[in-house]
């Protein structure tokens, strides 16, 4: 008998296929694909799901971040301090807006961006912190927010990951000036492409991203700024609107997986993620391994399948070379033993137990 296999994660419409459909076909037949009324409506919606008054659809979240940055003045001779852990779109979205990344190593138990780092990091040239809520993970906002408070610092909250995370009960994206969300299809909430937001409280910065991500347009064919083309299409943006009331379902599932996996690897062979807030929504679930290959190994003969969030810190990037003097030595160390475990809403309980037995069979120490 052949083992049960789990894929990572399945992104063809599952349940919410005929709604897609739907939404697709209303679409096609309006005939109107670009900043149409299907932006307008998800928008209003994913504000109001997010505890925001503004949500500005854009292109993808690393567009999103860069529009945030510049339309903050933040630019060319600026700096922005950001975690060495995380997709290096958060680092190029700095590069993007003309400022420079500046790294702060990672918190060893939480693997967000660690505040007592951030002092060290801050300089002359300093406007901007842009934590990541990694893994659906929420930073520390509290302390983050104390930091930029003593500085005169905005904070930028890279919230791809992190759809509808709470950071000690409050909403991510609401503590900041803005935060930013993809709808990359890996995502909590997945496009079937590629999709990005800002969202704020902040009335005037929504309105000039506004401006910015349609090219600078105050006006059809008057350009006011120098913007970008970074606008969420109607095909999208339809998709999205079918699937944000799924989210809290999805959301609460995510979190019983996460909790099964708990409970049956507690005590076991790989060190389980910590839960630093309650508002967590397990983006993914990443171990670490004394042996992540060997682990691997044994869990893909299982059929079962794994990534690396992410293999290498993002300051020993080749493209970040030039901005690579930080010493991460925490991120260093993660990034050698972290694996990501299946989890995803349309697993079920029988695959989570695969999961568990192949991870017992396939590692014996605990020790890093």
């Amino acid at each position: 008998m052949s083992p049960r296999r789990v894929p990572f994660m399945s992104l063809t419409p599952g349940d919410d296929a005929g709604a897609i459909r739907e939404a697709m076909e209303r679409v096609v037949a309006r005939g109107w694909f670009v900043l149409g009324p299907e932006v307008e409506q998800f928008e209003a919606e994913l504000a109001a799901a997010m505890g925001v008054a503004y949500a500005v659809a854009v292109g993808n979240g690393t567009d999103a971040l860069a529009l945030i940055l510049r339309a903050l003045g933040i630019g060319p001779g600026d700096e922005v301090i950001t975690t060495p852990l995380s997709a290096a779109y958060t680092s190029l979205a700095i590069v993007m807006a003309g400022a420079t990344p500046v790294f702060a190593d990672i918190d060893p138990v939480r693997f967000t961006i660690d505040p007592g780092r951030l002092a060290a990091a801050i300089g002359p040239r300093t406007r901007a912190l842009l934590p990541v809520h990694l893994y659906g993970q929420p930073a520390e906002m509290a302390a983050i927010e104390r930091i930029a408070a003593q500085h005169g610092l905005a904070i930028v909250e890279d919230c791809c990951q992190a759809h509808g995370a709470t950071a000690g009960g409050r909403p991510v994206g609401t503590i900041g000036a803005a935060g930013a969300l993809s709808f990359y299809p890996t995502k909590n909430l997945g496009a079937l492409g590629d999709g990005g937001a800002v969202i704020t409280r902040d009335a005037a910065l929504a309105g000039r991203i506004r401006t910015l991500r349609n090219g600078g347009q105050t006006d059809r064919y008057h350009h006011a700024a120098l913007g970008v083309n970074s606008r969420l299409d109607e095909l999208q943006a339809a998709v999205l609107r079918a699937r944000l009331p799924q989210l809290p379902g999805w959301t609460a599932r995510r979190r019983e997986i996460a909790a099964r996996y708990r409970a049956a690897l507690a005590g076991g062979p790989v060190v389980l993620p910590a839960e630093c807030d309650p508002g967590h929504v397990y983006h993914l679930f990443v171990v670490q391994a004394h042996d992540r290959s060997k682990l691997q190994a044994t869990l893909a003969s299982d059929g079962i399948e794994t990534l690396v969030h992410y293999p290498v810190p993002i300051p020993r990037q080749q493209a970040f070379a030039a901005w690579a003097s930080a010493e991460c030595p925490v991120a260093d160390r993660v990034c050698g033993a972290i694996v990501s475990l299946p989890l995803n809403p349309r697993m079920t309980n029988d695959d989570v137990a695969a999961v568990v037995a192949a991870v017992r069979k396939g590692q014996t120490s605990c020790e890093l």
